[in-house]
């Protein structure tokens, strides 16, 4: 049943006391909107006043099989009951068999799971660091690997550092040395770039948080080539972009590349548990010796139940053909339908869609959320559109009659 709002979006008072308690005592650091979510299924998502939303935010992709997921819930639940932490000083039941689906989903050859997102691209730039000292024959400490201007690859102070939004460094510094930036889709900038300390270049396939950027065909292609000339390692940040988004497992595979190592993370648990992974080639990941690197939490049985099933429900109810199929018919459909003088473009691939305007994108995410719209705004007007891959033809039809009340 597509949902029809009774209420105005509007603070009444259950909805004013979690917003009340959560302010007085939470950092500060989101700017969400004034909604508070109590229940979820599938595409869709209910406040604690009973109001129901189609969500195409999708948890910034986290929740690609759909929220709550009854075969994730079952795998979560089961798990849990028998065993949920061990370490990693000890073996467990999980971690082979979701070593094993994930390298034979993603095609490679060896898996380092971690948590969280930020954690894996960390996890990556250790390990290129050192396949660059120990294979390579980079001076020590002396490595450096070529970004993007525009990336977003987590929050900690290593990837900040190499960030070129200034909201994202502020009074965070100093920066980790060892990156050098480069203007995102130019591979002439890449090879000019390019020097004997030089050992990986990190880029995800498509720049998200930067407002869904997607680079000029070939792009991927020529990076590639550039690092089997160059004996440089690519890594694909793929955390948003991967696990079907883009009509594809990996958004690389749309120009037929297969990344020396990938980052994983968000859909890789589906939502239900934070889960990420590095997953590439075993004389890189191979390098890591106990002791090197690690996580108390990584690898835990809970997660890797729970990251395995996820990943049999990508296969099992085709959601990568599901993205690519719906997401380039309602790609065409907004282009078509949306007519707001502030539009400056729609573009996207499989369910990753992004609606740039010339002015503040935050009012619109407010006037789609009263008619039952969920998406947020990106570097402020750009407004991202993600559902979960399990929404149906119809309920995106639904989502294309409030988009044009209100940018049509």
């Amino acid at each position: 049943m597509l949902a029809t709002h009774t209420l105005p979006l509007a603070l009444t008072s259950r909805t004013a006391e979690y917003i009340a308690r959560e302010d007085a005592v939470g950092a500060h650091n989101y700017h969400p909107l004034d909604l508070v979510i109590e229940h979820a299924s599938g595409a869709w998502v209910t406040d604690v006043e009973g109001r129901r939303y189609l969500d195409c935010l999708a948890a910034y992709s986290a929740v690609n099989q759909g929220h709550c997921h009854p075969r994730l819930v079952r795998a979560l639940t089961q798990q849990a009951a028998r065993v949920t932490l061990t370490s990693r000083a000890f073996r467990n039941t999980e971690l082979a068999g979701f070593c094993e689906s994930l390298a034979l989903f993603a095609g490679q050859e060896m898996v380092l799971p971690m948590n969280t997102g930020a954690e894996a691209v960390e996890t990556a730039i250790k390990a290129a660091r050192r396949w660059g000292y120990r294979v390579k024959g980079v001076a020590r400490d002396r490595a450096e690997i070529i970004v993007f201007d525009g990336n977003f690859h987590g929050r900690t102070t290593t990837i900040v550092g190499f960030s070129s939004d200034d909201a994202y460094r502020a009074d965070f510094g100093p920066f980790a040395p060892g990156f050098v930036r480069v203007p995102f889709g130019d591979a002439a900038a890449v090879r000019a770039a390019i020097t004997r300390n030089t050992c990986a270049i990190l880029v995800e396939p498509i720049q998200c948080e930067a407002g869904v950027r997607m680079p000029p065909v070939g792009f991927l292609r020529a990076l590639a080539d550039c690092c089997r000339e160059h004996d440089l390692l690519l890594i694909a940040d793929e955390i948003q972009t991967g696990l079907g988004r883009t009509g594809r497992r990996f958004a690389c595979d749309h120009e037929q590349v297969t990344p020396d190592l990938l980052v994983l993370g968000k859909a890789l648990s589906g939502g239900m548990y934070p889960v990420s992974a590095v997953v590439g080639r075993r004389d890189v990941l191979g390098l890591f010796e106990p002791g090197s690197h690690g996580s108390t939490f990584g690898g835990n049985p809970l997660g890797c139940a729970v990251a395995r099933e996820a990943l049999a429900v990508l296969q099992d109810e085709r959601l990568v053909e599901r993205a690519d199929d719906l997401g380039a018919g309602w790609l065409h459909t907004l282009r078509g339908a949306l007519r707001h003088p502030a539009i400056v473009d729609v573009r996207g691939r499989g369910l990753m869609l992004a609606i740039e305007l010339r002015e503040p994108a935050r009012r619109f995410c407010e006037a789609l959320a009263e008619g039952g719209v969920l998406c947020k705004e990106t570097h402020g007007t750009v407004i991202r559109l993600a559902p979960p891959l399990v929404v149906t033809r119809e309920e995106l039809a639904w989502a294309t009659e409030r988009l044009v009340q209100v940018l049509g």
